[in-house]
């Protein structure tokens, strides 16, 4: 059994409420779910719709299922937010867990009272892609804020949604959160896609609503990928974690070019 699992040797949960937002992911929720049930005293899922067994699995590990039809990125993780009972959320997405040692991380730093002076906590999250684990660029360890205060909610993004800090107290941890990011090359590409679709069209609306002319200039998208690929694997050292690092590396220099050709189309 998972050290994390409930059982009568296990320490107390902590006042944290893990939440998840979720849609068909019956092949990563447990995972998930499990890691959180291991410190919090509630895990809520949100789920919008899923054609799979995602909700009949999280709940089996005692989640509580909240059904919402989908709301787009922020909305939808403001709801489930708003779900929480606890005083702190720690909201992890459906591919995305901690791992034994960050468990223990966790419960150090909630006895440790820097809390006391926080209102929001980076933890530094960890990329897997098909079985490679990113040791270097900025994926190794990017600092995300997903513990959380129960009142912060997230500004209204159409994509890459972030928590709205404007105000609040925050600091950094060792909590260490992993990502298994992909179960495809194609699955990965397609939704890398998207957000690009979506921030094209986010940054072209917010440019009408101003007033403003979208403007790109001719050969920005080359040199986003060009700048992405020279930051990640030359000065950050990705091109050490090997092929399976280099064809992450590529789609996201693909998709750093495709948002500036998708918004000068527009």
């Amino acid at each position: 059994m998972r050290r994390g699992a409930y059982d009568s040797g296990m320490p107390a949960p902590l006042p944290l409420s893990g939440v998840v937002v979720a849609c068909n992911e019956a092949d990563r929720i447990e995972r998930c779910v499990a890691s959180l049930r291991a410190v919090c005293a509630e895990v809520v899922v949100v789920d919008s719709g899923s054609r799979d067994a995602t909700r009949e699995r999280a709940a089996a590990l005692g989640a509580r299922i909240v059904e919402q039809p989908w709301l787009g990125f922020a909305r939808q993780k403001n709801l489930a937010i708003a779900q929480a009972m606890q005083p702190w959320v720690l909201l992890l997405d459906a591919d995305e867990w901690l791992e034994d040692d960050a468990l223990d991380a966790l419960r150090t730093l909630f006895a440790s009272g820097r809390l006391e002076s926080a209102d929001v906590v980076t933890l530094p999250r960890r990329t897997r892609f098909l079985g490679t684990v990113m040791h270097r660029g900025s994926f190794a360890a990017e600092p995300v804020e997903r513990l959380f205060r129960a009142h912060c909610r997230h500004e209204e993004l159409a994509v890459h949604e972030r928590l709205d800090t404007r105000g609040q107290r925050v600091i950094a941890s060792t909590v260490r959160m992993e990502h298994d990011t992909a179960r495809s090359d194609a699955e990965y590409w397609a939704k890398l896609q998207r957000y690009a679709r979506l921030w094209a069209e986010d940054r072209a609306a917010r440019a009408t609503a101003a007033g403003r002319r979208v403007a790109v200039p001719p050969g920005r998208a080359s040199a986003a990928a060009l700048a992405y690929l020279l930051k990640n694997l030359v000065l950050r050292g990705g091109l050490l974690d090997g092929p399976g690092a280099w064809r992450f590396h590529a789609l996201h220099a693909r998709y750093a070019a495709m948002k500036y050709r998708l918004l000068r189309g527009r």
